[in-house]
């Protein structure tokens, strides 16, 4: 097998140190460069070992030689990413959220004008890409659904892209909206959460949570639960590990991990 090089964007943050360790452990994966805003060295050592890469704040420093460039960063970081990584050639996987829907069109437009790969997904965790395709083929036999999210205190955007993402689902596979009853007396304003296709969102940010999701459907006399947790960030790591492999074998723009794991 062909080794993949591998930079990795965003790399000092949470989500960024848990990738470069699971590129550096990972067969075939091979960790050529980093780079980070607040980078302060002009390399980072590698987990576990006594090796160090190239680390830089500009992205472009270290792009020499790369497959893939792996971004866990913000929606304008992403952008910046791609913009700087499609001319010189080189696939993008991104697990940035708070994309917007010029963003994708952009991206779009990137991957297929220099005819590489990019894999933009809300979640990486393979029980909540299941969580979607469940609440997709479920929710025809209900009318009410509320979905709770819950994520770390440092979470910038609300409610979470996977919690859009599985409502979008659910009323894809309803067909139409979900239907939202409002109150008659809201005490407090803002109880009933936001609403997308007339499921109720609620997100909370707190210390102790990495990523929670709880959709309830509710019908005549039952309710549905379907629920996924990320206890750590690990949990994400198969996932980018399957779209790096994927994104070098396949050009254009890939949203969803759901695609690649042929749900």
């Amino acid at each position: 097998m062909t080794s993949i090089n591998v930079v990795v964007h965003g790399v000092l943050g949470k989500m960024g140190q848990e990738v470069l360790n699971a590129v550096t452990l990972e067969k075939g994966l091979i960790p050529v460069g980093a780079a980070d805003e607040l980078a302060s060295a002009t390399s980072i050592r590698l987990p576990n070992s006594k090796n160090s890469i190239p680390l830089s704040k500009k992205l472009s420093d270290v792009i020499e030689h790369s497959n893939v460039i792996i971004d866990f960063s913000r929606s304008d970081g992403a952008m910046s990413v791609l913009r700087t990584a499609a001319p010189a050639k080189v696939n993008v996987v991104i697990g940035t959220t708070g994309l917007s829907e010029d963003d994708f069109q952009e991206a779009k437009k990137l991957a297929d004008t220099y005819e590489i790969g990019v894999v933009i997904a809300p979640n990486f965790a393979v029980g909540a890409v299941l969580m979607m395709h469940l609440a997709n083929i479920s929710a025809k036999y209900f009318d009410y659904a509320d979905l709770t999210e819950m994520h770390s205190e440092g979470k910038l955007d609300s409610p979470s892209g996977t919690a859009i993402s599985i409502a979008k689902a659910a009323a894809l596979g309803r067909g139409k909206p979900f239907i939202s009853p409002s109150s008659n007396k809201e005490l407090i304003s803002g109880t009933r959460g936001g609403e997308q296709d007339g499921i109720s969102i609620h997100s909370t940010r707190m210390q102790g949570r990495v990523a929670h999701h709880n959709l309830i459907f509710g019908g005549l006399g039952q309710t549905l639960t379907i629920q996924h947790d990320s206890i750590s960030r690990e949990s994400f790591m198969p996932g980018v590990i399957l779209a790096v492999k994927e994104v070098v074998k396949t050009p254009g723009l890939i949203v969803g991990l759901e695609k690649i794991l042929g749900l």
